[in-house]
């Protein structure tokens, strides 16, 4: 086979490192210090009490979905007499057969 002069589709280490480097700089310049420094860090007991409120939030929405639009009632079961006397005598046909 003789050699192709079609370039290399794997780039070079140095110009991907090259290219690291200016995207990371590119965000260096995006961030702003003043700003980073007057950031809010919450403490542990914070950020832990969020997290239990987030959570009690997403199960309520949940449930919410789950229940939302059902109009069933949930109502005494009432036996009627002549219902027990009918069931009770299809039993006893099932047990002689």
């Amino acid at each position: 086979m003789a050699p192709t002069l079609a370039p290399s589709l794997t780039p070079s280490q140095d110009s991907v490192q090259h290219e690291i480097a200016q995207i990371t700089e590119g965000l260096e310049k995006l961030e702003n210090k003043k700003l980073s420094s007057q950031r809010f860090v919450p403490s542990v007991e914070k950020t832990e009490n969020l997290s239990k409120l987030a959570l009690g939030a997403k199960l309520e929405r949940a449930l919410d979905r789950r229940l939302g639009g059902q109009d069933a009632v949930m109502r005494k079961k009432v036996v009627k007499k002549t219902a027990a006397v009918q069931t009770s005598a299809e039993d006893e046909k099932a047990v002689m057969a």
